[in-house]
């Protein structure tokens, strides 16, 4: 493998292969010594949420926007979090922060004077302080109760001036910690769902009953309707299906392409038959708790357009609505 240091300065590649090493160093010490630490952080956080209370972040400078995409993380991924500016914090932010909060403190130096001044009025409201810092004998992680070592044996920067390797590993770690929390939460797409309500990564986590399609527009007709009514039914609807109910029950489905077909074997003698005649009895059916990425892969195994959504998910049960292909075109990339 290519020395990261040996290759050119100017060489794109190698910029990112110092941010490589440095990933990889941080994954080695996780492996070793500093993973009991990380556990003790991870056993904190989790304390954190079960009683209550919050995570802050807090840092400035680029150490202050990877801080942001840390609490982000976290609040996203089932972990209450905020990201405080320090300078703020001083200026009446602080009455954000509450006993047992835990506040991580992210500052490469451990020097850096905007998180300094904040430490000891966060000791006085009783916060627990998790330091990512890259100078272990530093005053920042003296302070801290627990103290996760972000060092990089050199940034990107080839005057080793910006923030770049360093930033990195910080995020890295952050999101590490994030995601280890979760998963001890149990934390499911479910809930993910809940806090990406809107865009397409929303529209994948939805439920099907949050995009079925119920009430008066729901395709519904009953087992001796005739075919001038299932037609009607079908156009107003305009899902190209329709169920048959009774009592609410799902007794079968009718497609617009079983009434082409029906008609294209007997002519205007379809024109004689009831729903029940020609209604499919085992129709496909789906839960209205599943995702709709769920809904769609049923509908693509099945080569079918439309799913039923009933109380648990099998036929004869009654009927919540119906979920259309078209309902979940954004849940696949590409799909339009």
């Amino acid at each position: 493998m290519l020395d990261p240091f040996d290759a050119p300065h100017d060489s794109p590649a190698a910029l990112v292969r110092v941010e490589a090493a440095a990933l990889e160093a941080l994954a080695k010490r996780l492996d070793g010594p500093m993973y009991g630490k990380f556990v003790g952080v991870t056993n904190l956080l989790l304390t954190t949420v079960r009683t209550g209370r919050r995570v802050v972040v807090t840092g400035i400078g680029k150490s202050g926007l990877i801080g942001r995409k840390i609490a982000a993380t976290l609040a996203s991924t089932g972990t209450p979090s905020f990201f405080l500016h320090p300078a703020e914090a001083l200026h009446g932010d602080l009455g954000g922060v509450m006993q047992g909060d835990v506040l991580i403190a992210l500052s490469y130096s451990g020097e850096t004077e905007e998180v300094l001044r904040l430490l000891p009025a966060a000791k006085r409201i009783g916060v627990t302080i998790v330091s990512f810092c890259g100078e272990l004998h530093s005053t920042l992680a003296s302070a801290s109760t627990h103290v996760l070592d972000v060092s990089v044996d050199r940034e990107a920067c080839n005057h080793q001036l910006a923030p770049t390797a360093s930033t990195t590993t910080m995020l890295a770690l952050g999101d590490a910690l994030a995601i280890d929390v979760s998963r001890r939460l149990n934390f499911q797409p479910q809930d993910f769902a809940e806090f990406h309500p809107a865009g397409s990564l929303g529209r994948k986590l939805a439920t099907v009953q949050q995009l079925m399609h119920k009430g008066d527009a729901l395709p519904v007709v009953s087992p001796t309707a005739a075919m001038p009514q299932l037609i009607h039914e079908m156009s107003a609807k305009r899902l190209g299906m329709t169920t048959v109910q009774q009592g609410g029950r799902l007794l079968g489905v009718l497609s617009d392409g079983d009434l082409r077909r029906l008609l294209e074997r007997n002519g205007p003698y379809a024109f004689h038959k009831q729903a029940q005649d020609v209604m499919h009895t085992t129709p496909r059916t789906i839960a209205p708790n599943l995702l709709a990425a769920d809904a769609l892969a049923l509908l693509e195994e099945h080569k079918i357009t439309a799913l039923v959504v009933t109380e648990d998910g099998t036929p004869q049960t009654q009927v919540m609505g119906v979920v259309h292909l078209h309902d979940l075109w954004e849940v696949a990339p590409g799909k339009k």
